[in-house]
């Protein structure tokens, strides 16, 4: 083995160890944590042909330019040891491992096995830390498949965070990244009939598979999405009060049912998280823009509840009627109000993205409008896991914002509680004209 030392200043680590391909040996009772590429890594090359990603790791892997990235976020400084776990070696192909800008190449032998070494750093700081794996040279037509990565050392503890397994589906769901939601504080006995809420997105925080929630309620929710670079929707959705995941399975005397429907707007079933009855419309919103979100909820004397949604956009200067579904055994107003951030494409969990909310209102029985200016911080499972620590979220100006993906090392708390200051500014519509 060769020796050799490298400065790095960029981020947090240092080159100390690098060395030639060899077997795993005596960690010295390190700490040791196998962290599976399936659920910590991406492509992030243009290309998506020669090598991609799937739950068994790295596969498919016959483009020498293909580039992967695997995160880990750690708790402590100190030393680590590096290997990686090939399933198939490719005798005499060559890849590199690197760690912001120092780069270790690997050329795999015939009689490669699991646990390759590859060298050994330095974590100078707390937080997340990048590998990238890219192509090299390729003996015949194909480079390793590569499981997973092993790292060992003082810097490995309990506090290291990535997603260590794919129960529940947990690669899925790591991939996309934690969601991150408000819970909004309404006063005691307050009937709530309308909930107001505005909602902007940053410009460059648009990214390709966000949902940007921004009325949640105990059956539903209503806000915008990225769909692809040519369609964004409008979303609201209603769910039924039988529990399934697949809406054929929703028997007729539990079935939400469409009352009516705006102009361009698409309804028809859901499935996959609950189920139940949605509606979109195709609106390319823009980031920077201010949008408008309003929802009713109204018990009806049969045992059910209609709830409507209607969307105001600043390109049109008018309040959009988006849908209105009857809920079958439901005799509430709006309850559990919230909003969330989700990323539902896998493939974009690695960019970071934030939203901003304003304004929030609700509208009694009574109509009496009351503002919201309290809301409690949560994260979805894969947060309450710690499987990614990519989460933030509080206020801003006089907003409330939520942020996550992209690993971000600054990450809030959950279960606290913000308030933004109040606007005094009741919501501008006339609730008897709406559309």
């Amino acid at each position: 083995m060769y020796k050799k030392t490298i400065l790095v200043t960029a981020l947090c680590v240092v080159l100390f160890t690098p060395g030639k391909a060899q077997n795993m040996g005596n960690t010295n009772n390190d700490s040791l944590i196998n962290v599976p590429l399936g659920g910590n890594a991406w492509r992030i090359d243009k290309d998506t042909l020669g090598g991609r990603i799937t739950d068994d790791g790295i596969t498919d892997w016959s483009d020498k330019n293909a580039t992967f990235k695997l995160f880990v976020r750690f708790g402590q400084t100190g030393k680590i040891k590096l290997y990686l776990n090939l399933v198939k070696p490719a005798p005499n192909s060559s890849f590199s491992v690197t760690v912001d800008g120092a780069e270790q190449v690997i050329l795999t032998a015939e009689k490669t096995k699991n646990n390759l070494f590859v060298g050994g750093w330095n974590i100078r700081d707390t937080g997340y830390v990048a590998f990238e794996i890219k192509g090299r040279s390729v003996s015949g037509s194909i480079l390793p498949q590569l499981k997973s990565l092993t790292i060992s050392g003082a810097a490995v503890t309990s506090k290291t965070n990535y997603v260590k397994d794919n129960e529940g589906q947990f690669f899925y769901w790591g991939r996309r990244g934690p969601s991150v939601h408000l819970g909004y504080t309404v006063p005691n006995n307050v009937n709530a009939e309308w909930f107001y809420n505005e909602v902007t997105v940053p410009v460059g925080n648009d990214i390709l598979g966000s949902y940007f929630m921004a009325c949640g309620f105990g059956e539903g929710y209503f806000g915008m999405q990225v769909n692809s670079a040519t369609e964004r929707h409008i979303l609201f959705s209603v769910w039924s009060p039988f529990n399934t995941d697949d809406p054929k399975k929703i028997p007729d005397d539990e079935k939400i049912i469409m009352l009516k429907k705006g102009e361009n707007v698409h309804t028809g079933e859901f499935g996959n998280e609950g189920s139940g009855g949605q509606s979109y419309m195709n609106y390319i919103w823009k980031a920077g823009n201010n949008y408008r979100f309003l929802v009713h909820a109204k018990p009806t004397s049969n045992g059910r509840t209609e709830y409507t949604a209607y969307f105001y956009a600043p390109e049109s200067g008018k309040w959009t009627l988006l849908a209105s579904f009857s809920r079958p055994k439901t005799n509430t107003y709006l309850k559990h109000l919230h909003s969330f951030l989700e990323n539902f494409e896998p493939e974009t969990g690695l960019f970071t993205r934030s939203v901003h909310f304003n304004n929030e209102w609700v509208c009694d029985s009574n109509g009496n409008w009351i503002e919201l200016t309290n809301a409690r911080f949560t994260g979805d499972n894969t947060a309450v896991k710690g499987y990614r620590m990519d989460y933030a979220g509080g206020i801003t100006g006089n907003e409330f914002y939520l942020k996550n993906c992209g690993f971000f090392n600054n990450y809030t708390p959950r279960n606290i509680y913000f308030e933004r200051p109040a606007s005094g500014k009741k919501p501008d519509v006339d609730l008897s004209k709406l559309p």
